[in-house]
């Protein structure tokens, strides 16, 4: 019986509102403080909360950064403007702008830093990251396709969307954060050129 009572009992519901503080906070933290100087302490004090708060919510520092930073992520839209073209170049430049925001840039070179050892940090940040912005993607091929610029999908898109998110994701990360050449609309338009036409089909 008293098994079943343990395994009934839920705890203390988390609090949206601290949690939105907390995630705030390392933010903050991140930006004052660096990767190496954030402590949860520290973003405990600053979010007002316990420091037993947030251990009950996260094992250490990366996986709380990764959930910050993945809060950022999950504010990008994909808005309807009319063409492919239009909506590629849409999403490039709001991706380029949330990358070159202080906290962003510190918080995802310091976790992939990190996760080069360390498995489950790598795989949070594929699962709170990689795969939730993997939407942008589907959202866009699927208006695409109803506007009758790209076939239907015959098959299963999966493999597609990942190959998409990865040539998207992985050239613009790779300007903003290891180039760190800036992303604007000419080469915006002139990258999605590439992507919707191919090298073959791209004129310099």
């Amino acid at each position: 019986m008293e098994s079943s009572t343990s395994a009934a009992r839920t705890g203390r519901p988390r609090s949206a509102a601290a949690d939105a503080a907390i995630l705030a906070a390392t933010r903050e933290a991140l930006v004052d403080l660096g990767w190496s100087g954030l402590t949860l302490g520290d973003v405990a004090t600053r979010a007002g909360v316990a420091k037993t708060t947030l251990y009950r919510r996260w094992a250490g520092k990366s996986e709380l950064v990764v959930d910050a930073v993945a809060e950022l992520f999950d504010e990008l839209e994909l808005p309807d403007r009319g063409s492919l073209r239009a909506d590629v170049e849409s999403v490039v430049l709001e991706f380029a702008a949330l990358l070159e925001q202080p906290a962003t840039k510190t918080a995802l070179m310091a976790v992939v830093a990190e996760a080069t050892h360390d498995e489950p940090l790598r795989r949070r940040i594929r699962d709170a990251i990689v795969d939730r912005q993997k939407r942008l993607v589907v959202e866009g091929r699927r208006r695409a396709q109803r506007r009758g610029e790209i076939p239907d999908d015959q098959g299963d898109p999966a493999p597609q969307v990942d190959l998409i998110f990865d040539v998207i994701a992985g050239a613009v990360v790779h300007r903003t954060l290891v180039s760190c050449e800036a992303v604007d609309a000419d080469w915006a338009a002139r990258f999605t050129a590439v992507l919707l036409g191919g090298l073959t089909a791209y004129g310099a």
